[in-house]
């Protein structure tokens, strides 16, 4: 790779100011440092050595995801690849856009929203919507906030709300069976048009028919619903993983997935024909999915840890509440993105009622 390093470096003045190339610099520095360094360098003391810089962050979110884009891959086939390709696309290609046209360098976040996005999305879903949805949610969730560290709601999730609430039909109807035996799908191009493998209906819209898949099913992924939410078990593996490098917080997800779980409990108990079962609507539908790489987001969560328990309190409630006593079958989506909005908020209070001890 010497021989790569010294061809950027002949290649450098190019790129800076007055060189020819230079409206391409964020795409060059992009390069340079996703092969081989950080973007930014110290050049004075002192020195903070931190072995988790951007780069590596996203790099672990990736590892975690891997088992739930494998599985989706075993149970969907090769279209899940297909909407992986063109999510990295069309949003990248908007994040290129956005650099150049600011003159800043192009940031790696984006690693981790190009392939979280198709993860919430029904698997026979059309390509172009795919685009469409990324987009979206790039510019609109991220870039009119001013880039990567400075965006109040996950990009992934306003860019599927978008498609939800613009393409309800298609964002509900494009569910696929599960492959099953030795390959699955693995070796499948699955589309609408393969009228056989199209499913109707997901184990949320069955279960407001009083019809519960087995729970089972739902952790080992052997019922329809979006690509990267499939198998429970998939996702609690990738979210233990993002849990023990401390990449993701613990509080975050403990505040949701025990919120959700003590009050569906009682709930449950008082009301049993309205809320179902606990244990099962926990790996129903996105929950988890969403529980672990979604609402951990460091940028759009709250940064104090009394801020991070009534932040995931909060998103538990809402997805318990919204997924049983509203039309919409799925609450996680709209529960995290209320989470994203009052995030600074709950900050706030926590920052106000610390420093009233000092006073």
């Amino acid at each position: 790779m010497k021989w790569l390093l010294r061809l950027l470096d002949r290649q450098c003045p190019h790129f800076e100011e007055g060189g020819k190339f230079r409206a391409l610099k964020p795409v060059f520095d992009a390069t340079d440092s996703f092969l081989f360094s950080p973007a930014a360098r110290a050049t004075l003391s002192p020195h903070v050595r931190d072995p988790l810089d951007v780069k590596r962050f996203m790099s672990v979110v990736i590892l975690a995801l891997l088992p739930c884009t494998f599985a989706s891959l075993y149970f969907f086939g090769l279209r899940v690849l297909a909407m992986i390709v063109v999510s990295y696309a069309a949003g990248g290609i908007v994040e290129v856009l956005f650099a150049m046209a600011r003159k800043e360098e192009i940031n790696e976040g984006f690693l981790v929203t190009g392939l979280i996005f198709p993860l919430t999305l029904p698997p026979a879903l059309p390509l172009w919507m795919v685009a469409v949805g990324v987009a979206f949610g790039v510019v609109v969730g991220k870039e009119l906030f001013g880039g990567t560290g400075r965006n109040l709601f996950n990009p992934a999730l306003v860019g599927r709300c978008f498609l939800a609430i613009g393409y309800p039909v298609a964002m509900s109807s494009n569910w696929v069976k599960p492959g099953g035996g030795l390959l699955g799908r693995v070796t499948q191009y699955v589309t609408a048009a393969n009228v056989d493998a199209l499913s109707s209906a997901t184990p949320l819209v069955s279960a407001k028919q009083g019809n519960l898949a087995p729970l089972s099913d739902l952790l080992l992924g052997h019922v329809p619903g979006s690509i990267g939410e499939t198998s429970a078990l998939a996702v609690v593996v990738g979210g233990a993983f993002l849990l023990f490098t401390r990449v993701g917080n613990w509080r975050t997800v403990a505040g949701i997935l025990g919120s959700f779980a003590v009050l569906g409990a009682l709930l449950h108990r008082v009301q049993p024909d309205t809320f179902g079962p606990v244990g099962w609507h926990l790996c129903a539908g996105g929950l988890l999915f969403g529980a672990f790489f979604m609402a951990t987001d460091p940028v759009t969560s709250p940064i104090t840890n009394g801020g991070k328990w009534a932040y995931g309190i909060l998103i538990g409630v809402a997805t318990l509440l919204i997924r049983h006593l509203t039309g919409f079958v799925e609450g996680a989506m709209f529960a995290i993105l209320l989470g994203n909005i009052s995030a600074p908020l709950m900050d706030e209070v926590v920052f106000r009622s610390r420093l009233r001890r000092y006073r």
